[in-house]
Parts: structure tokens; sequence; C-alpha cells
């Protein structure tokens, strides 16, 4: 093993391994590897792939008119490698003393056959694809995740984002009351601020203060206009103690990043525990996200856009509670016809016990 790297959000594991005849680079999540890029040969490349070989478990030679070492590399020094984490975490570059050697982007998946990036690789073929051929719109991505968490470490950036948020806040919800932290000692950092009922606001709004610091998994695989879903904050309107509602936050703050994928609006997700447990009670074990709840019944919504990230707008899901047969409804048909069934229900949007 040359390199083993954990990303920063503890939901995969980067590792190069060298087995004497080639070097490849594997991303793995918690059960094994998912994507894998071939890096490179290091004896003379065989004219075709060895099928024999690669059905046995080996890991396969790259053939010669694909590589640009048809005699083979020498071996890769572990001390001259590193490993830069994209922002969203679900993919990786592996650097060779700071020069990029190979990228195992989100999308590259063993299960499709869609490989990663190596820098030694030419075309396309089953085990890597060029990244000369990728290398403009990579390269950047890889140098910005490297500036995202040369900055994240950085003293004070948490700080400035965290009153960043808070200030537009308070231009939207008024002054803040508690104040909890939903991180658990993990990555992203992630707070609850809790924006107590006003004359105008017989509710209380906690919403997340952090989830938009970075951009979710996986959101850039959903077409061209991903940016506008990349960041979020989430927001509960209620009625109920704010440090008891507070708990859900415990769950979904971190949610997309530990399980590597993205929250938009009308997604719906069952609670992981027994339903006596859930946060917000009543019948509910499921919670329904909406970015307008503004077709329930309720008071007016307030508006809470207009802040960006990274200058990307940060978009506010509204946390709807939601029985599991309602999800399910959801999931059968679409959240369109489940919000039309709330509504005729006359389900308010702003959760009261």
């Amino acid at each position: 093993m040359l390199l083993d790297s954990l990303s920063p959000y503890g939901s995969r594991r980067l590792v190069v391994e060298f087995d004497g005849r080639t070097t490849s680079a594997y991303l793995h999540d918690r059960d094994g590897p998912i994507a894998a890029t071939w890096i490179a040969n290091h004896e003379r490349a065989p004219e075709t792939v060895d099928l024999a070989a690669l059905r046995s478990g080996v890991a396969p030679e790259m053939p010669a008119g694909h590589t640009k070492h048809p005699a083979g590399r020498e071996p890769l020094e572990p001390a001259a490698l590193s490993a830069v984490w994209l922002e969203e975490g679900d993919g990786a570059a592996v650097l060779e003393n700071g020069e990029l050697l190979a990228v195992i982007p989100g999308w590259s998946d063993l299960v499709t056959g869609m490989p990663g990036y190596s820098r030694d690789v030419i075309g396309q073929t089953p085990f890597a694809w060029s990244l000369d051929d990728a290398m403009e719109g990579l390269n950047l991505r890889v140098r910005q995740s490297a500036q995202f968490w040369r900055w994240r470490a950085s003293a004070g950036s948490w700080h400035l984002f965290q009153e960043a948020v808070l200030g537009h806040l308070l231009t939207r919800l008024g002054p803040g009351g508690g104040y909890w932290d939903v991180s658990g000692g993990k990555t992203p950092s992630v707070g609850v601020s809790e924006r107590p009922p006003l004359t105008s606001r017989p509710y209380t709004v906690l919403t997340t203060v952090g989830m938009s610091c970075q951009r979710m998994p996986v959101v850039e695989q959903t077409g061209a206009d991903a940016a506008d879903r990349a960041r979020i904050e989430l927001a509960l309107a209620t009625t109920m103690p704010s440090a008891e509602a507070a708990r859900i936050f415990l769950w979904l703050a971190q949610f997309p990043w530990r399980e590597v994928t993205w929250l938009g609006s009308g997604h719906s997700i069952p609670w992981y525990h027994e339903p006596a447990t859930f946060p917000l009670g009543g019948g509910n074990e499921a919670i329904l996200l909406v970015d307008d709840p503004s077709r329930l019944p309720g008071p007016e919504v307030p508006r809470l856009d207009g802040f960006r990230a990274s200058n990307e707008p940060v978009r506010w899901l509204w946390i709807i509670p939601i029985s599991e047969r309602e999800r399910r409804l959801a999931m059968q048909r679409n959240s369109a016809s489940l919000v039309t069934q709330l509504a005729a229900q006359r389900r308010n949007w702003v959760y009261g016990p």
C-alpha cells in the first residue's frame, strides 16, 4: 500500500496499491472498493488484456497501445504521493510530487464500468481514461478543492462563515435565541440557530448554519444547473420546545456527506431508528423536504433566499414531518402528489406537537 487517505467526512477512503507489476488506485466506501483507476505498469506492457488474470482478481496491466510507458516505469515512491479530496468528498485525486497523477471523480463506478483518469493512459480503456483529455476540467476541480481545504483549515474561516450566515438570518428572521452545535466533532461543522417567535411570527424557526459551506456530494451529476442545487441549509418551523425539535438536525445536518448523497426539494428520508425515537413524533417517522411550503396551510413563509457561498446560491429546504405511509406515497407517485394530499388534509407546514 503506497497511500491510504480517509476523506475529511469519513465516508470514503482512497488507497493506492502496488503489486510488483502494476499500481492502481481504489476508492472505498464502508463495504469495499466502489471505483478504481490504473496508474502504471512496471513491466513491459502486454499487447492485449490478459482476461484470465482479470478473472482471477489480479489488477489489470494496461495494453501497450494505451500507455505512455509501454516498457514500464519505475515504481512510485510512497513519500512522493499525496491525496486531494474533492470538496464534496465523493472523489479524490492522487498527486506525485505535487503533480496530478490520477483522479477518481464522484461519477467513477466499478459497477457501471466507469473508471477514473490517469496521467499515463492514452485514450479510453475499461481500466482508466486519459487524464490529458479531461485535464482542463479536472485540474480546475482539484485545484479548487485543494484551495477549499486550505481555507477550511485556516484560523477563523469557520467563524467568518458562521457569522455571515447568522447575519443573513438576522435580516430575514430577526434576532437569534439558542444555538446548538450538531456536528458531534465531525466534519462538516454545522450548528442550529433558533429564531424565536416575533409579534408577526407566532412560531420558532430552527435553521442549520454551515451545511452550505461545502457542496453536497454527487449533485454535479444531476444536470447542467446543478450549481443551483449544490448548497443547502435546512429549516424547521415549529411551536414545540426548540431544544427538543433541534434534535432532528443531529441526524440531518451531516446526512449528505455521511451517506454521500444530495438533498433537494421533494426528497423524503425515512428515520433510521425506532419510530418512537423520532424527534418530531405524532405518528411521524420520516421527513419531506420542500423549498416552498406555501402550498400547505399555514402562515406566510419567510423568505430565506439571497445568501451565496463561493458565489453559488444557497437554498433553504423546509422540513415537513410525515409518516412512513406518506413517504411511500411520495416514492410511488411523486412528492407533488403527497403535498397535494397533505394540503387536502389541512396539514400545516408549521409543525406543532
